[in-house]
C-alpha cells in the first residue's frame, strides 16, 4: 500500500506485514511529520492511494487513529514513491567491523605469507642451484686431477717396463691396475693411443675387453646421435691439450646420461689418458635436498593456509556476535528514540551496559525524564 504524507505530499510504499503490533510510526524525510499506519489498512486494495490526515490527539502524550480517504490509482506507474527506507544507508556497523577487523586483516596476512613463502622457495632454489654448480665444479676438478695422476702413473709404469708390448697392456695386472682406476661411483679411466697411420684411434686399457684394440669410430652405431659430443672430445687432444666436457653416454641399463671426460696425454708418449663419470653421481645428493625442500615448502604452505583459515573462522565467529550484540542494542535504541520523538513516553530503554551504548542509554532516558514536563504542559494548554 502507498502512505501519503498530508503534509508535503511525500508518497511511500509499505508493507503491511511488516508492522508490527497494531501501529507502526516514521517520520517524513521532507517535512519531518509523523506518520501513522495501521494493519488495519491492509485491507485497502493493492492498487489504491492512501492518504493520512493528522487529527488532534485525545490525550496528551498519544497520537489519534488518522483519517483514510482511498482512491483507485495505478500504484505501479506512480512516481515519486518510495518506501520510507528507501534511501541507501551505506554499510552498517557489522559490515564495517568485519571489513576492518577480518576481511583487511585476512588479505594483509594471505599477502604477507604467500610474499615470506615465495622468498622462501626462491631462497632455497638458489642455495640449490648454487650449490649444484659449485659441487659440479668440484666433480670436474676431481676428475681432472684423477686424470692426470694416472697419466703420470702410466709414464712411470712403462718407463720401468720398456718391453711391454700395447697389445699386452690389458692383459698385464700390474699396468691395468694403473691405467684404469675407479672414478667416483661407477666411473674408470682408460688409455687410448693417438691414431695411427691409418688414421684409427684405439683403445688399449679399458675395463671392457672387447674395447681393446678396438676402432673406437665403431661407437658410432652404438651411441647414435651422441656420438658427435664424445667423438669431439676423445680426438681434440694434442700437444698441450688437455680436452675436457661433458657427452651423454648409454649406461649398462640402456639410460643414457650425462658424462664428464678428461683426456690427459702421456708425457713422452702416443698415448692418452681419459677419466670420466657420470656427473650425477656427485650431485645427486643436492637433487635429494632440493626434493626435500620442495616437500617442506609445499608442507608449510598448507600449515599456513590451514593457519589463516582457522584464524579467519575464529574471527570472524567473534566479530559477528559482537557485531550482532552490538547491532541490536543500536536498534533497540533507535527504536526507542523514534517512539520518544513520536511522543511515545511510555517507551522504556532495556538497553544496559558498561560501555558508550551504556553511556548513551543513560543520555536518552535522561532526555525522555527531562522532556516529559514540558510536554505535560503542552498538553494542558491545548
Amino acid at each position: 500500500m502507498i502512505v501519503t504524507c498530508e503534509q508535503c505530499g511525500k508518497k511511500y510504499r509499505i508493507d503491511p506485514e511488516k508492522i508490527k503490533g497494531k501501529l507502526a510510526r516514521f517520520h517524513c524525510r521532507n517535512c519531518n511529520r509523523v506518520i501513522t499506519v495501521s494493519k488495519a489498512d491492509n485491507e485497502v486494495p493493492e492498487r489504491a492511494e492512501i492518504v493520512r490526515e493528522k487529527v488532534p490527539p485525545k490525550s496528551p502524550g498519544t497520537f489519534a487513529t488518522a483519517e483514510i480517504r482511498v482512491r483507485e490509482k495505478d500504484a505501479d506507474k506512480e512516481k515519486g514513491v518510495e518506501s520510507p527506507s528507501a534511501h541507501a544507508k551505506g554499510l552498517g556497523v557489522r559490515g564495517k567491523m568485519l571489513l576492518l577487523f577480518l576481511v583487511i586483516p585476512m588479505v594483509m596476512m594471505a599477502v604477507a605469507s604467500a610474499l615470506q613463502l615465495r622468498q622462501m622457495s626462491t631462497l632455497s632454489s638458489l642455495i640449490i642451484e648454487e650449490s649444484a654448480d659449485l659441487i659440479k665444479q668440484m666433480a670436474e676438478g676431481e676428475i681432472a686431477a684423477n686424470s692426470r695422476s694416472v697419466a703420470m702413473q702410466v709414464k712411470l709404469y712403462l718407463d720401468s717396463h720398456p718391453d711391454l708390448d700395447k697389445e699386452d697392456y690389458n692383459e698385464d695386472p700390474g699396468f691395468k691396475a694403473v691405467a684404469v682406476q675407479k672414478v667416483g661411483l661407477t666411473g674408470y679411466t682408460t688409455l687410448y693411443e693417438l691414431p695411427d697411420a691409418e688414421g684409427v684411434w684405439r683403445t688399449w686399457a679399458h675395463a671392457d675387453s672387447k674395447i681393446v684394440g678396438m676402432d673406437m669410430s665403431a661407437l658410432r652405431k652404438a651411441l647414435g646421435i651422441n656420438f658427435p659430443g664424445f667423438w669431439k672430445i676423445f680426438t681434440a687432444v694434442g700437444e698441450g691439450k688437455e680436452p675436457r666436457g661433458s657427452y651423454t653416454w648409454q649406461d649398462k641399463d640402456g639410460r643414457f646420461r650425462e658424462k664428464y671426460m678428461v683426456c690427459t696425454p702421456v708425457e713422452g708418449t702416443s698415448y692418452v689418458v681419459s677419466s670420466s663419470t657420470y656427473l650425477d653421481e656427485f650431485t645427486e645428493p643436492v637433487r635429494k635436498l632440493e626434493k626435500r625442500a620442495k616437500e617442506m615448502s609445499i608442507t608449510m604452505r598448507n600449515t599456513i593456509v590451514l593457519i589463516l583459515a582457522g584464524t579467519l573462522i575464529l574471527i570472524g565467529f567473534m566479530v559477528l556476535i559482537y557485531s550482532r550484540r552490538l547491532t541490536a542494542k543500536i536498534r533497540s535504541l533507535t527504536d526507542v528514540t523514534e517512539r520518544i520523538s513520536a511522543g511515545d513516553l511510555s517507551a522504556e530503554v532495556g538497553v544496559r551496559s558498561r560501555d558508550e551504548i551504556g553511556n548513551l542509554a543513560e543520555a536518552i532516558g535522561r532526555m525522555k525524564e527531562s522532556i516529559r514536563p514540558s510536554t505535560e504542559r503542552s498538553a494542558r494548554r491545548k
